[in-house]
């Protein structure tokens, strides 16, 4: 498969701006780059959801015109999402046959597919039970349904995107055999992550994005992590590391035995504690959707725990008032800020102070002092590197990244002594990366309490003084500094309690 000089704008955004992409069959093909730089465009295209207005695709040699998902797949090309896309109720060979043009009877011959696809599973090393029900499985098995899937309605072109985000390390140290087998097997892999050490373990080339540009393409062999940071960002990035032992302080976080069930009667958390103690960071780890997100918002006032306690500094402040917590000195970078952390039509300055929109130093009498507002704005999108054209557009309008770096700029300007940091780097470029955890590192260092959560392990090993690892809403256990190890963690994120 072969792109060559794509372009793709929106309106005035260029988002593939020359790019000629090449994957040869039998190979690993790893595409990187910052959030915004046009990895996603270049894949929505060659899958059939977006036509480029110029550049030209082949298919073994020959040029192509995709223009739909239906002709992607006729083509042979196969896309896996870093979020599945299975019916968990209906079997695995239920979910495979759905949208196959060849099962055109109401009745289609299921056991016959699920032989089938057990023995392609077989072929390549990716072991799915097709009788079993898709909700069932475990996140692996269910990404090795979706391998099983496009190959088999004939992918010989198969894009990964960040493959390994919902597995544990072994997890993920078991896809990438998988991998190689289907390369041997001459199917071209396109591999997108943002985690280098995987890039260089499994892949054979490596192209780089930088603002819808191509800034590399290269060999891995010949290559190593720095240099492919360097052509990420345009420059030398170092991320920085926790240095010494702690000498925490008095507790400013306490969860005490915290259990919720959600609106649909679902159990998320049950008897969950922790502590972080001023000068400390706290990381929870675990495989995403295990109640982090659930935990986070227990904590800072968006969910409602329906047992166990929540104390800020000594305070008792289970089911409190998101306002409350704030004036405690709590700051909250939520997971997702489009649900409860910004407004997408109103301005990038309304967004900056839209937590203390109300106070003195931004309001007058009840009026906005616009000219405060939009200074403070201004200063925030210097110090966080926001890309776009003026503090007064519509935040909406912005990329992913450069709306995270608003809301984290938002949260640590108030100087919180209590920060509750839920996936804060996810979806920024490796600049904007360090930036962030040099910040964690320095409210640490202030004295500050953090409790970071986040499904980046080398981002937890890096930074966190103490971890606690979530498993089904369940604390599995609670690791010192000292004691960290890759093997043990990923054991407690797949369940097993220390």
């Amino acid at each position: 498969m072969a792109r060559r000089n794509i372009r793709v704008a929106f309106g005035p955004v260029v988002a593939n701006d020359d790019v000629s992409f090449a994957v040869e069959p039998g190979e690993i093909h790893a595409l990187l780059g910052e959030n915004g730089a046009g990895k996603t465009t270049l894949m929505r295209a060659l899958a059939g959801l977006l036509q480029p207005q110029a550049g030209s695709i082949e298919i073994g040699g020959q040029p192509v015109v995709i223009d739909g998902p239906l002709e992607a797949r006729r083509l042979g090309i196969g896309m896996v999402h870093q979020h599945f896309m299975l019916v968990p109720t209906l079997t695995v060979a239920e979910n495979i046959a759905l949208g196959l043009r060849e099962v055109r009877t109401w009745f289609p011959r299921l056991d016959q597919l699920a032989d089938e696809i057990d023995a392609l599973g077989a072929r390549y090393g990716l072991a799915v039970n097709a009788r079993a029900l898709a909700g069932e499985l475990s996140v692996a098995s269910q990404q090795r349904v979706e391998i099983v899937k496009a190959l088999y309605r004939g992918a010989k072109i198969l894009v990964l995107d960040e493959p390994t985000a919902v597995l544990t390390p072994q997890e993920a140290a078991a896809l990438f055999p998988v991998l190689r087998s289907l390369a041997a097997a001459g199917t071209a892999i396109v591999f997108i992550s943002h985690k280098l050490n995987e890039v260089m373990a499994v892949t054979d080339r490596i192209t780089v994005l930088r603002r819808g540009k191509v800034a590399g393409s290269l060999r891995t062999a010949e290559t190593e992590p720095r240099e492919i940071a360097r052509l990420m960002v345009g420059g030398e990035v170092t991320l920085p590391q926790l240095e010494g032992m702690p000498t925490p302080g008095r507790p400013l976080l306490e969860v005490d035995r915290l259990g919720l069930t959600d609106a649909r009667g679902v159990r998320r958390l049950e008897a969950v504690s922790l502590s972080v103690g001023a000068g400390e960071i706290v990381a929870v780890a675990g495989v995403d959707g295990n109640g982090q997100q659930e935990l986070a918002e227990a904590i800072v006032g968006l969910q409602r725990p329906d047992t166990g306690r929540v104390l800020i500094d000594g305070v008792e402040m289970t089911n409190r008032p998101v306002a409350e917590g704030i004036a405690a000195g709590l700051a909250h970078i939520p997971e997702d800020r489009h649900r409860t952390a910004i407004f997408e039509r109103m301005s990038v300055t309304d967004n900056a102070v839209a937590e203390e929109a109300g106070r003195p130093r931004f309001a007058r009498w009840g009026m906005r002092r616009r000219g405060e507002t939009q200074a403070f704005a201004a200063q925030l999108v210097a110090d966080y590197d926001v890309r776009l054209g003026s503090v007064e557009q519509a935040i909406g309008s912005l990329s992913g990244g450069n709306q995270q770096k608003v809301v984290l700029g938002r949260a640590l300007s108030r100087d919180p002594r209590l920060l509750v940091a839920v996936q804060p780097t996810r979806g920024l470029d490796i600049g904007a990366t360090a930036f962030l955890q040099s910040q964690l590192l320095q409210r640490r260092a202030a004295g500050a309490a953090v409790l970071l959560i986040s499904t980046e392990l080398d981002e937890v090993l890096a930074l966190a003084d103490r971890i606690v690892v979530l498993f089904k809403g369940r604390v599995t256990g609670v690791v010192a500094r000292a004691d960290f190890s890759v093997e043990q963690l990923g054991l407690l994120m797949a369940g097993r309690t220390a």
